[in-house]
Order: C-alpha cells, then sequence, then structure tokens
C-alpha cells in the first residue's frame, strides 16, 4: 500500500508538472512574439538572421505546449510509451535549451553587430517609407539618435548638405519638431540607438535568464517524475 500511494503520488505530480510546462510553452510563445515584433521595429532593414532567436523561442514554446498535452495524456492514462516518450522528448529539450543558453553566451558579442548594421543599413535607405518610419519610431522609443551618436546623419543624404539630423531625435518637449533637427546637438537625444537598445536587453536579460532557469528546473524534476511513474507503470503497480 505504501508503494501503491507512492507511485500515486508522482502520478499526479507529474500531470502537476506538465500543466506547469504547458504554462510555460504558452510564456515562451508570447515571449517570442514580442521579442519578434520589437526586433522587427528596430531590424527591419537587416538580415532574416535577426530574427533566430525569437523564432527559436517560439517553436520551443510550440513544443513544449504540445510535449506537455502528451504528458498530461500519459500519465492520467497511465501509458508506458506515452510517459516513456515524453521523458524522451523533454530530455530533448532540456539538452537543447542548454545548448541555446551556452550558444547565446558565446554569440553575445554577434547582437551588437547585427544592431549595427542593422541601424546602419535602415540609415541608407531612410528615403524607403517603412524604413523612414521604423527608424523614428526607434529613436523616438529609446530616445537616442544615429547608430553611434547624431553625428552618423551627417553623412546620410539629405542630412548630410546641412549637418542636421531628423526630427525623431528631437526632445520629446522641444518646442519646435521641424526646427531643433536643424541645429544639433540643441533640443535633441546626442546618445546612439545601438548603446541605448544595448542597456535596455540588459535590463531585461535578467528576467528572461531567471524564467528560463525555472522552466529548465521544472523540466529536470519532470524528467524525474516521469522515469519514477515508467518505473512503476513497468513493475506493474497499480496507481489508481
Amino acid at each position: 500500500m505504501a508503494v501503491e500511494g507512492c507511485m500515486r503520488c508522482v502520478k499526479f505530480l507529474v500531470f502537476f508538472f506538465n500543466f506547469l510546462f504547458w504554462l510555460c510553452g504558452i510564456a515562451l510563445i508570447v515571449i517570442g512574439i514580442y521579442v519578434q515584433i520589437e526586433l522587427n521595429n528596430t531590424l527591419i532593414m537587416s538580415s532574416a538572421s535577426a530574427s533566430g532567436a525569437p523564432i527559436v523561442i517560439i517553436v520551443v514554446g510550440v513544443v513544449i505546449f504540445f510535449v506537455s498535452f502528451f504528458g498530461c495524456c500519459g500519465a492520467w492514462k497511465e501509458s508506458y510509451c506515452m510517459v516513456t516518450t515524453f521523458a524522451i522528448l523533454l530530455t530533448i529539450i532540456f539538452l537543447v535549451e542548454i545548448a541555446a543558453a551556452i550558444a547565446g553566451y558565446i554569440f553575445k558579442d554577434k547582437v551588437r553587430t547585427l544592431l549595427h548594421d542593422g541601424l546602419e543599413d535602415g540609415m541608407k535607405k531612410y528615403n524607403d517609407s517603412v524604413v523612414r518610419q521604423a527608424i523614428d519610431d526607434l529613436q523616438k522609443e529609446y530616445s537616442c539618435c544615429g547608430v553611434n551618436n547624431y553625428t552618423d546623419w551627417f553623412s546620410i543624404p539629405p542630412f548630410k548638405a546641412n549637418n542636421s539630423v531628423p526630427s525623431s531625435c528631437c526632445w520629446a518637449n522641444a518646442t519646435s519638431l521641424d526646427t531643433c533637427g536643424r541645429n544639433p546637438p540643441q533640443s535633441i537625444n546626442t546618445g546612439g540607438c545601438v548603446k541605448s537598445i544595448e542597456a535596455w536587453l540588459r535590463k531585461h536579460i535578467v528576467i528572461v535568464a531567471a524564467v528560463a532557469l525555472g522552466i529548465a528546473f521544472f523540466e529536470l524534476l519532470g524528467i524525474i517524475f516521469a522515469c519514477c511513474l515508467m518505473k512503476g507503470i513497468r513493475s506493474g503497480y497499480e496507481v489508481m
């Protein structure tokens, strides 16, 4: 009876953790979509590789969403095959996340290069209405101007002629948005957008890391409990 009660507890723990994974999958999908939208606004002019990270987050979220549902069914029906498949898939996801974290740390400096190249390319295409809107929205949102600083605009037509900057570089409380850009550095944000975006990323990366560690911890517990349930089912214990 003690073993029977223990296995019943394990069964419901697996079910409970799968419900948490299901919620984590939804959270990852939402985070991935949010990051993708932010990158589209920031790097609309960059290469497709810039969207790699949020796409991976969304894919992992979708996979976790379906795997957790699969695990819930396996635990509830006490199917050895389903629980085993769930444990294997969850282990693969766990290892992929560790590999992604290591790769992210190794290639973290590439983010700055992507930001720099994307913004620089966008400034050169400022005459395009879509790119212009993206650049203007970016500079207003992050209170920045240019890639490294406001003087980057001095080499971009039509600002090159009189060393001016777009009105989106102006302070939010500037008295005249039409004229402040003609007399830099007065009444404009002089700092570059790369530095401002990096500061925003550093501020939010702690939250992302904490969420990732929490998910990894629950995944590890889920794997352990799934293995215990597999052993119990294989041994023929009645857990109901």
